[in-house]
């Protein structure tokens, strides 16, 4: 029973972590707000948008990066902040910024289970294909509208937002360009991504995707990165160009801060490591 309930205790902390209070303070940068009346997920969905400095003084499309987990008081805006340094050094090209933010976060990024431990850890869930649904047929479309956009898109992750995007690479790949994930819940459901990965990587298109991902130190975390590591050396098509950060030294909490500018260096920037 007491390991049970310690096991159960970890599960929570490393799903729970990325609405765990972040120490820095991050300024809130300007940026545009709206809301989308979605009909795939049935409730109103509050959008925040920035817009790099150059989009004002140029007529250029830009690439645009999505963040499940895009709320003021969520990973927005130190992900702007750190995109609009990485600009202004000319590590990465001009980016749009737009985030969503939460309702019922466990519900909309995870898959179905059949674990106990997962419905005690998310009551409410299933609800990703739904999410997915939203962004694809709902935002992507109001993005393209409302901003100059070219066609490159990508998407930023971390615990269950890192479990939804490597769900979202591996069952509809050709959503994004480009996919990142911070220390992806991957025991969902008794670790089915990892189960069904290398039937999914078999279908992935011939387009050129990217996919940097990384693992803390987390008991529960660790081990299914190295695995998704070692499925893809063995398994991975030439399509996908993919780069694995084993960061032992970071703790769960840590780990987003840690290698956000690597992750966004690799994955928009010029310099892709082969």
């Amino acid at each position: 029973m007491y390991m049970r309930v310690l096991l159960l205790n970890l599960l929570l902390v490393a799903f729970l972590g990325c609405n765990a209070p972040e120490l820095p303070s991050d300024p809130i940068p300007q940026h545009d707000t709206f809301k989308i009346e979605s009909t795939s997920v049935g409730e109103t969905r509050v959008i925040c948008v920035w817009l790099p400095p150059e989009y004002n003084d140029s007529q250029d499309s830009f690439p645009v990066l999505y963040m499940p987990d895009g709320g003021i008081k969520e990973d927005f805006p130190h992900i702007a902040n750190t995109l609009e340094k990485l600009i202004a050094r000319g590590s990465v090209p001009p980016t749009i910024l737009v985030g969503i933010e939460n309702t019922e976060r466990r519900r909309d990024l995870t898959g179905p289970s059949e674990i106990a431990a997962d419905e005690k850890i998310a009551p409410l869930s299933d609800g990703s294909s739904k999410f997915r649904q939203f962004i694809a047929d709902e935002l992507f479309p109001e993005i393209n509208r409302r901003y100059r956009t070219n066609d490159q898109r990508a998407i930023i992750g971390e615990s269950a937002a890192g479990l939804f995007v490597v769900e979202t690479l591996l069952l509809q790949p050709a959503m994004f360009d480009s996919y990142i994930a911070m220390d992806p819940a991957l025991y969902w459901n008794n670790k089915y991504l990892l189960r069904t990965a290398v039937e999914c990587l078999e279908k992935l298109p011939d387009s050129k995707i990217k996919f940097w991902f990384a693992g803390s130190d987390a008991e529960d975390i660790q081990p299914n990165t190295r695995e998704l590591q070692a499925i893809l050396k063995s398994t991975a098509p030439d399509s996908l160009r993919w780069t694995y950060s084993d960061q032992p030294s970071e703790k769960h909490n840590t780990i987003f801060r840690a290698t956000k500018e690597a992750a966004l260096d690799w994955v928009l920037g010029s310099k892709t490591e082969e």
